[in-house]
């Protein structure tokens, strides 16, 4: 008799639980199903370098979500079931991220091309970033005013041998004359700033970083169109994790749903001054 009471009793329970109003405005636990483990019990806890470089991570603030990697994060939590206040950021160097071992993050970004070697040691997700081809040059140039890709046709370009700078170079600039071609890019970036080239073609990450830190009066002129195919960029999960499965799957859907073209143009092409050359 008890047995059956407290079966009546359990049922009328789930009757009215089903029955009661949802409160369309609450957000639910991140972790209220259990599904997703992670190393703090309701939070993503999300790793990148520091200090971190725009257009990546603005004003070396990941938590404010500004900047391609960052906004990627809290799009990639958002899917995950964690809202931006359940989202913490750890610090680890590029090394640190790529070493073999335990983590005390989840998931890290910073800018980690997907590779077998790496494979070895940690998890991949999905890639979030193709690497386009960008177009770097130096005021004072014959390229500096360049605003097109027939503005190119007519000086003298660089890139460095057996890569897709090159084959962009070649095939999407079509220049008069012939591409010349170095060994590394230092050398593509040593014939750039002693005038042996007037313009070079790099990966949109490098444009990046040697027109800011490493060029003198370098100059970004924008991106080649249809050049992505170079390295992809994936975020980084400890060898094993539980979570790679989830992460990919949200990558996936932000790539689907145009989320992650929406980003890219947004960080890297309107807000890294680096537009889509035609």
């Amino acid at each position: 008799m008890r047995a059956r009471l407290a079966a009546l009793a359990l049922t009328a329970a789930l009757a009215l639980a089903a029955c009661a109003p949802q409160d369309e405005q609450a957000t639910p636990s991140p972790t209220a199903s259990g599904a997703l483990a992670t190393v703090s019990e309701g939070y993503l806890t999300v790793a990148t370098s520091n200090p971190a470089y725009e257009p990546w991570v603005v004003g070396d603030d990941p938590s404010k979500g500004e900047g391609f990697e960052a906004a990627v994060a809290y799009a990639v939590a958002e899917e995950l079931g964690f809202d931006a206040d359940h989202v913490s950021w750890a610090v680890a160097s590029f090394d640190q991220i790529i070493a073999p071992g335990a983590k005390q993050w989840d998931v890290a970004i910073n800018q980690v091309s997907i590779s077998d070697e790496r494979r070895k040691n940690i998890d991949f997700s999905s890639p979030y970033y193709a690497t386009a081809q960008a177009v770097v040059t130096v005021g004072g140039s014959k390229a500096e005013k360049a605003a097109s890709l027939a503005d190119l046709r007519g000086v003298t370009i660089g890139a460095m041998v057996g890569t897709t700078s090159l084959t962009a170079a070649q095939e999407i600039i079509d220049p008069s004359k012939p591409v010349q071609v170095f060994n590394d890019n230092d050398q593509v970036k040593q014939a750039l700033t002693s005038g042996l080239v007037d313009a070079v073609v790099v990966d949109l990450p490098t444009a990046l970083y040697i027109t800011a830190a490493e060029l003198e009066d370098g100059v970004l002129l924008g991106q080649l169109p249809d050049s992505a195919g170079g390295d992809q960029f994936g975020l980084v999960l400890p060898l094993g994790s539980a979570l790679t499965p989830a992460v990919s799957g949200a990558v996936d859907a932000l790539r689907e749903d145009g989320t992650l073209a929406d980003l890219e143009k947004t960080w890297l092409t309107a807000a890294a001054g680096a537009p889509v050359l035609s």
